[in-house]
Formats: C-alpha cells, sequence, structure tokens
C-alpha cells in the first residue's frame, strides 16, 4: 500500500484545494500517471500517481482545501485493503451553507461542478449553485458564472433553506448589525424576499420612534447602521482570496518590511530598438518577435554580474547577505485576477533570442494556468514592464526574497538636446529600480542603474 500525499508545490505553501480528481475510487492507475489537480493561491498542478495499483480512500472531495502532506488517498496492490477507519472520503467543506447545514442534494451535485473559488464565493453570496449554467470546460460553474448570476434580480441570493425568511446576505449583515428581527421587515424582492434597501428603510423608520415604544426594542435603542444605505444593497463583492490575498499579503509585507529606495534614468532606446528591427526582419515565419523587454532582461542580467551584491537575498535569521550565483529574471505577467512573475533561469548565459522564446511561452502558458512551480519561484530579479499600458513611469514593490525591482515605463519621442546641443526627437524610457537599501547602498544602485542603461543604449557593450 502505498499513500498518496498532497505535495507541498512552494517553500511558504501550507495548503492547496483539489480541483478535480482526473482518477476515481477504484480505477487502476500506473506510477507517475496523474490522478488529481490542485491549486495553490497562484497556479494549477497534477498529482501523480507514486506507485502503480488501484486507486482507494480517497479522502478528500472536489473543492476541499487540504494541508500539505496530508494523505488524500491510497494506492493498493493486489490484496491489499485500506487501513481501519478509510473507507469512506472525508466530508467536504463546499457541501456546507453559508449557516454550516448541509446544502440540498442539488447544491452538492452542483458544487462537484463548479471550480473551487466559483463554490466558495458562491457560498459567501449566498447563491444556488444548481440554478447556474456553468460556461467552462465541461459545463463547469466558473467565478465569472457565480458573479454573472449574482446581477441577476431573479436568482440573486436565494435562501436555500425551507421556513426561513427569504432575504439577501446583505440585509442579514445589516438586519444582525443592527438588532432587527427580520420576520418584521416587509420584502419588496421577488418572491417577497427581503433586500438591504427593506432593512435600511424598517431601520430608520423604527429609529425615529420614541425608545419607550415597545416596537423599538429590536432595535436596541437605535445603534447607528453600521453599512452605507448608498452601497450595502449594490455594492459588488469580490471575494478577497486565493491569489489576490496572498499578492495582497506579500507586498503588504514587502512594502512595510524592507526600505525601499528608487533611482530613476532616461534612457534612450534607439539602438535597441534598430536591433530589434534588425533582428526581427530576419525571422522566419512562425517565429517568435524580440521584444523591447527582451533586450531589457538581458541589459539587467549583463549588469547584476558587474553588481553581485543587487542580485542578493537577506536572510535575516542567519544574519547573512547572500550573494547568488545564478541570475533567473522574474518578468511580472497581468492576469485577469491578479499577477503572476515567472522565471527565465540563468538570462545571463542565454541570448536575446532564447530570452525572448521563453518570455512567449511563460507568458502564454502563464495566462492559461499552466506554469509549473519551479517556473514561478527561485527569482534573484524581477521586472515589471508597464509600458504597453501607456504608463510613463512607476514604482515597482520588490518581490520578496530578492533585493531589488526594476519598473519599466512606455518609450516615447521626447526632443534631447544632440552633440551639437540642439533639440532632436528621440526614443525616450524611463526605467526606475527599487532596491532594498538594507542591502544596497545608493551608489551601488546607482552604479547598477547606470550599467543597465549603457546596455540598452548600446547592446554592443554587451559582448565586451
Amino acid at each position: 500500500m502505498k499513500t498518496v500525499i498532497m505535495p507541498k508545490l512552494g517553500f511558504t505553501q501550507t495548503e492547496s484545494t483539489i480541483v478535480t480528481w482526473l482518477k476515481h475510487e477504484g480505477d487502476a492507475v500506473v506510477q507517475g500517471e496523474p490522478i488529481a489537480e490542485v491549486t495553490t493561491d497562484k497556479i494549477n498542478m497534477e498529482v501523480e500517481a507514486p506507485e502503480s495499483g488501484t486507486l482507494a480512500g480517497i479522502k478528500f472531495k472536489e473543492g476541499d482545501t487540504v494541508p500539505v502532506t496530508e494523505t488524500i488517498a491510497f494506492i493498493l496492490k493486489q490484496g491489499e485493503s485500506l487501513p481501519s477507519g478509510e473507507t469512506k472520503p472525508r466530508g467536504s467543506n463546499l457541501a456546507l451553507g453559508s449557516n454550516s447545514e448541509p446544502m440540498k442534494t442539488r447544491e452538492v451535485l452542483a458544487a462537484a461542478n463548479a471550480t473551487p473559488i466559483a463554490a466558495r464565493i458562491a457560498t459567501e453570496l449566498g447563491i444556488d449553485l444548481s440554478v447556474i449554467k456553468g460556461t467552462g470546460a465541461g459545463g463547469k460553474i466558473t467565478r465569472e458564472d457565480v458573479e454573472a448570476a449574482a446581477e441577476t434580480s431573479d436568482i440573486r441570493h436565494q435562501t436555500l433553506e425551507e421556513g426561513k425568511v427569504r432575504a439577501t446576505p446583505a440585509a442579514r449583515r445589516l438586519a444582525e448589525a443592527n438588532a432587527i428581527a427580520l420576520a418584521s421587515v416587509k420584502g419588496s424582492g421577488p418572491n417577497g424576499r427581503v433586500q438591504g434597501e427593506d432593512v435600511l428603510a424598517f431601520a430608520q423608520h423604527k429609529g425615529t420612534k420614541g425608545q419607550g415604544d415597545k416596537e423599538n426594542l429590536s432595535l436596541s435603542s437605535s445603534p447607528p447602521l453600521l453599512i452605507s444605505p448608498a452601497l450595502a444593497p449594490k455594492a459588488k463583492i469580490i471575494a478577497y482570496a486565493g491569489m489576490r490575498k496572498t499578492i495582497g499579503t506579500r507586498l503588504q509585507q514587502s512594502y512595510q518590511q524592507v526600505p525601499h529606495v528608487t533611482f530613476d534614468a532616461d534612457v534612450d532606446v534607439s539602438a535597441a530598438e534598430a536591433l530589434r528591427a534588425r533582428a526581427n526582419a530576419k525571422l522566419k515565419d512562425g517565429q517568435t518577435k524580440i521584444s523591447l523587454t527582451a533586450i531589457v532582461v538581458k541589459a539587467c542580467a549583463w549588469a547584476l554580474q558587474r553588481h553581485p551584491i543587487v542580485n542578493s537575498r537577506l536572510d535575516e535569521a542567519a544574519g547573512q547577505i547572500v550573494l547568488l550565483d545564478e541570475v533567473n529574471i522574474g518578468i511580472a505577467v497581468a492576469l485577469e485576477n491578479g499577477l503572476i512573475v515567472p522565471v527565465v533561469r540563468n538570462a545571463h548565459l542565454k541570448g536575446v533570442h532564447q530570452i525572448a522564446n521563453e518570455m512567449a511561452d511563460l507568458g502564454a502558458r502563464a495566462k492559461a494556468n499552466k506554469l509549473k512551480q519551479d517556473e514561478i519561484s527561485g527569482g534573484t530579479f524581477s521586472i515589471s514592464n508597464l509600458g504597453m499600458y501607456g504608463v510613463d513611469r512607476f514604482t515597482a514593490i520588490i518581490n520578496p526574497p530578492e533585493a531589488a525591482i526594476l519598473a519599466v515605463g512606455r518609450s516615447k519621442p521626447t526632443f534631447v538636446p544632440d552633440a551639437g546641443g540642439q533639440p532632436v526627437a528621440k526614443p525616450i524610457m524611463t526605467i526606475r529600480l527599487s532596491a532594498d537599501h538594507r542591502v544596497i547602498d545608493g551608489a551601488v544602485a546607482a552604479q547598477f542603474l547606470g550599467d543597465v542603461r549603457a546596455a540598452i543604449e548600446e547592446p554592443g557593450m554587451m559582448t565586451l
């Protein structure tokens, strides 16, 4: 018998969510064959069978969040049986409604055909998954489907439990915050469902009565409304969880704990653009074109070799600064629901063509949620380019545990003096370095940024 555990996919990872079981109870599996798909806060990964045999004793359902290294199933050889007490899957956290009561069978079945985040948001908003038509692969209910349903008045926030007052979650929160009995509020929604506006109107009306009025007892001496009347019933709810929460937590910690110091440089990209045009003109159909970002990556890799302290990380626990041998550059990629930073490894050993190819591949797979854990970890320096969005300059927050990050703005025609002092239009791009001042002194940061600028303005410098 072999146990299948929830893998630890990252150094700081503590749990993962089971997206789908690719194999089911009693299925024959081959060692190395994917048996389940799980998701961390940023990527989906497949769990492979550690041994050939029969999959048995599945302990968690799709949508369950499981601590890393926890046993999730077993692989049995012929004649083997499950350990005592391991014959039934554990209850799914998605089989609970907002009040931790069992959902109806139709809702349980619908939850099984929903992505974890869709099911979680539906639970938070009180939406019946069984009335939503999924638009994902195989009819899977996606987050977008749930959010669209939340905006549809005829199914929004319907209560599943029989015998209870029909009310939206916003109405329930308002009623609880202001000690109002929902049964005493007349609903104006479909089928008499109590809306947030109804609770607010009731509270304001009752608050005008004397405190001696017995009908006013439910207001507990008319406490102030805790939610704005203008926002409570109409606000769109976005769950602060998963990737969004991970990004927020990491950046907050970085900005609060790391003393950022920034340096700007205006760069003439005439030579880089000319090099790019010549190289792309020689490409065959279907080959990846070189972007300006790929040249910036190469320039940073070259400069990092000249200034190893910028390619380092601070180990506070050990009281040391670690100078890293590899130059692994992360390139920030914007996703629909967040940000991810795939890494070009050993960029100092690669040409611009190879860097461009890897960037295109990583970017495409990042947007398709097909990256592997080692492709988003191990970075030693990061680049964030918002020039394609028309941003002239901005400050990027350091991606811990790295010591610096480069923010790249757009290239735009700017008049600058030529050798004779006459104004001439040049494509100028602003780059801004954010450095950890605990590790990198101002003079070193300035020298590094100067080398990056020199490499972009004269790409031939990188061959010396």
